[in-house]
């Protein structure tokens, strides 16, 4: 094997400080060669050695898949997640700024989302989350790329001890037609499911214009940090931790919180508009 350029460096790319761990997990595990490793998942040789590397940090399914032969669990397991998230936004400069939104995310005790118009990404389904980034005029590499890096996100969400969760919508996103129907379907009946483990609350459209008509906020309170604020924009998502503008979101989360249903009359509004989809 050729030597790491400095470019590939474990102290300066999340990338390959991954690829030095899950070699050396493989090699605890007693899988003697990436060919093993392969052999047992059903994958090519090549993506192992990739991630191995760090020439390309492993898909989300892929890192479940190598984690779990390899017996990795609990906080450990959690800690190789959330390096994952933040190698794989580094790869693309686009998507280099949020790299700590992923990470504080992944680690955060209490996050709370807000969504004018389309379902949150951490809720997403797939299929959904891939019209919307079709729809932003990606190509289908790239879209490939996002959808599995936002899906990713979630895995957060079917941990042992999850975060605190809190996601409110406007009832126009139940409306709001991504994709084709069969899509607006799934999502709708995703979210339904996803609303008997995570707060979800909708926010009715007959009230009127509500607090956050300005644009969709995310917060992420973790023990050790203050907590980070990202908003997202037309063109670039921003993300901040100054306790100003935190605040000033943090009040209009309560405030858009306090026009919502319950969590009861919410999803029986998803259920119902899942029917109208259905017809």
């Amino acid at each position: 094997m050729p030597p790491r350029t400095q470019s590939r460096s474990p102290q300066r790319d999340p990338a390959a400080l991954l690829g030095d761990e899950l070699r050396e997990l493989r090699r605890l595990a007693g899988y003697r060669s990436q060919d093993d490793v392969a052999g047992s998942i059903g994958t090519d040789r090549s993506v192992i050695g990739k991630a191995e590397t760090g020439e390309l940090p492993p898909t989300p399914e892929l890192l479940t898949a190598l984690l779990d032969i390899y017996e990795v669990t609990g906080q450990l397991r959690r800690v190789y997640e959330r390096l994952n998230m933040v190698a794989r936004a580094r790869q693309d400069p686009g998507k280099l700024h949020m790299a700590p939104w992923f990470e504080t995310e992944a680690r955060a005790h209490t996050l709370r989302y807000w969504a004018p118009t389309i379902v949150p990404g951490i809720a997403q389904t797939p299929a959904y989350a891939a019209d919307l980034f079709r729809a932003l005029g990606y190509d289908e590499e790239t879209v490939t790329g996002l959808v599995e890096l936002r899906i990713g996100r979630q895995a957060i969400l079917k941990h042992p001890e999850p975060p605190d969760v809190t996601i409110l919508f406007w009832e126009p996103v139940l409306h709001h037609q991504i994709g084709d129907a069969e899509t607006m379907c799934e999502q709708l009946a995703a979210l339904i499911e996803l609303s008997a483990r995570v707060m979800i609350q909708v926010v009715p459209g007959k009230i009127g214009a509500n607090a956050g008509v300005g644009g969709p906020i995310g917060l992420a309170a973790t023990d050790d940090a203050p907590e980070l604020l990202g908003s997202a924009a037309l063109v670039e998502d921003h993300l901040t931790n100054n306790p100003v503008p935190v605040r000033k979101a943090s009040a209009i989360f309560n405030r858009v919180r306090g026009d919502a249903l319950t969590v009861q009359e919410s999803r029986a509004m998803m259920t119902e508009a899942k029917k109208k989809w259905q017809s």
